[in-house]
């Protein structure tokens, strides 16, 4: 009875939060543009779809996900997983290894599923003419993000301020800005923010918490969050690390191209 509860309370809310949205759009294409709706009926059916899958997803989140990535966190940083063998010694940065790889491979995963980086990647390809792959997109979002969720768990660990990670990261960026191709750098700042969305953003907050819950000397309000920064700001440097590197080969294969015709 509870869980019939639960999901209708959330489908309560999320059909709030998208009628605000419906009528927004609405009132702009009626009032302001004053041009009607083309195939309202298949649009009102969209809406619905989406209030019901939101809902069942935010359900499935609260259930799974959240307690999937605390209870990973918590065991993870277990004295009895950390030192099987009973060794008391004082804990080291090494001792989680296993988290910074599940955190790797996590953020890995989640991304690639992330449904606003599909449809970003997929608009790229669709007005590059092709020139940027859709999944060499997803691919190099996914390993920025795995990278910087790893970082952050390592910076968790080690209780490091997290604003030096942060700036030494955005100083990067601003000097591949100007080595970047240009059609790539507007894509790949919009690439950190698409990681911020529905599958990453929970599992990523869960581990963080749980991380900074079961590390000795860590606050989990300052510690626990800030993961969602390392998340965002790690794809703007893969993107176009990735650009620079096929504008690289291309190149490169190009000048053998123009040597073995002369």
């Amino acid at each position: 009875m509870s869980l019939t509860l639960q999901v209708l309370d959330t489908l309560l809310l999320t059909a709030r939060d998208v009628v605000l949205i419906a009528v927004i759009l609405f009132g702009f294409q009626l009032g302001v543009l004053k041009r009607p709706i083309a195939n309202w009926r298949k649009v009102l059916l969209g809406f619905v779809y989406v209030i019901i899958g939101l809902s069942f997803f935010l359900v499935g989140l609260e259930l799974a996900l959240f307690p999937i990535g605390e209870s990973m966190a918590e065991q993870l940083t277990s004295p009895s997983f950390l030192h099987p063998e009973g060794d008391t010694s004082p804990y080291v940065w090494q001792d989680y290894f296993w988290v910074y790889i599940f955190a790797a491979a996590i953020g890995f995963s989640t991304t690639i599923a992330e449904p606003s980086l599909i449809a970003v990647a997929i608009k790229a390809n669709e007005v590059s003419g092709g020139t940027i792959g859709i999944q060499g997109l997803r691919i190099s979002v996914a390993i920025g993000v795995s990278m910087g969720i790893s970082l952050g768990c390592f910076r968790i660990v080690v209780g490091d301020p997290i604003h030096y990670y942060i700036m030494a990261g955005y100083v990067l960026v601003v000097i591949q800005t100007f080595y970047a191709p240009k059609m790539i750098v507007p894509l790949a700042y919009d690439s950190g923010g698409v990681t911020t969305s529905t599958v990453t953003v929970p599992l990523v907050a869960a581990l963080g918490l749980g991380l900074a819950t079961n590390v000795e000397g860590r606050d989990p309000l300052i510690d626990g969050f800030g993961l969602i920064a390392f998340a965002s700001l790690f794809p703007m440097i893969t993107v176009m690390g990735y650009a620079q590197l096929v504008e690289f080969l291309s190149k490169r294969k190009s000048a053998k191209e123009r040597e073995h015709a002369l």
